[in-house]
């Protein structure tokens, strides 16, 4: 039997939670989770989703504010007698007396091909620079950002209209038999890891709420991808009358206008063009500030005809 620690917090991380505990040759001993927080706009306490499957399934749960300064937790891990610690979107660093915890090391799933893409973001840089192409993979977790040794890798087809959405549901899905094929193999002897090349690394640091804001001076293809890359999470924006107008889909088009960057070229049945460096985007779907997700031809036909 290998006995583990599931350190996750978010949604994200639920069905390889749910894989592993369901496993014969697995016991699911701890989840490490943060500490629950208010949430929206009536600040009310939430547990993470994570927190919520180990209660429903007696699975012991530890919630440190700061896990390298939980000497509590550090303890509680350590008489556990556990083989291997997983992590997937934890959300904390862990320090070097806690990855020598664990018989065997600490395994983390990481939603790039490593070493492209280290770092918090990487679902949303992926998309946001436009890649056909990403995947997800196991690591041995070193300190440092997510440079340990790679165990095992699953490349993920990124199409035109692949959203951040979809793009987090397919890696939810097929993590969680990566991760159980890295434990069993690594248990078993029979996995060889591969050291990164460092040199080739590149970074998903966290989105600033500036670079959410829609620049129409840049090409249509940028902006078609930041829309899709950061789809209600936490949505690409520009500003109207002194609010934040959420841009959920567009498609790209040619400008039938000759206008500034900015500008509404005109609107159809399917949506409202605006003019970009390069030709123009077609705006779908919006979600005005304070109200319900829209078609943007509603949005405008509201406008009375004004411009952005």
């Amino acid at each position: 039997m290998i006995r583990i620690a599931f350190f996750a917090t978010p949604d994200i991380a639920l069905k390889s939670l749910d894989y592993l505990f369901n496993q014969k040759d697995i016991e699911v001993c701890a989840v490490v989770t943060q500490p629950d927080r208010p949430s929206g706009r009536g600040h009310k306490i939430v547990c993470s989703p994570i927190k919520n499957f180990a209660t429903e399934h007696n699975i012991k749960v530890l919630q440190p504010e700061s896990i390298k300064k939980s000497k509590e937790t550090i303890d509680e891990l350590k008489s556990l007698n556990l083989d291997f610690f997983v992590t997937f979107a934890f959300g904390q660093i862990l320090s070097q007396e806690v990855l020598d915890i664990p018989k065997f090391a600490t395994i983390n799933l990481h939603a790039s091909l490593l070493p492209k893409y280290r770092g918090a973001n990487p679902i949303q840089r992926a998309l946001i620079n436009g890649d056909k192409e990403t995947g997800i993979c196991t690591m041995i977790t070193e300190l440092g950002m997510d440079c340990g040794n790679i165990c095992k890798k699953d490349v993920i087809k990124i199409n035109d209209s692949t959203n951040f959405e979809n793009l987090h549901d397919e890696i939810s899905v097929k993590s969680p038999e990566l991760i159980y094929e890295t434990l069993t193999e690594m248990y078993n002897g029979t996995l060889t890891s591969t050291p990164q090349n460092h040199d080739e690394a590149t970074f998903a640091p966290k989105l600033s709420k500036e670079e959410c804001l829609i620049d129409w001076h840049k090409t249509s293809r940028e902006i078609h991808n930041l829309v899709r890359g950061i789809y209600k999470s936490p949505s690409a924006y520009f500003v109207y009358d002194n609010k934040q107008i959420k841009v959920l889909e567009t498609k790209i088009c040619d400008c039938k206008g000759n206008c500034e960057c900015g500008n509404i070229v005109c609107c159809d049945k399917e949506g409202v063009e605006i003019k970009t460096s390069d030709g123009a985007i077609k705006l779908i779907k919006v979600k005005p500030e304070g109200k319900n997700e829209i078609f943007a031809r509603d949005w405008y036909n509201g406008l009375k005809g004004r411009q952005i």
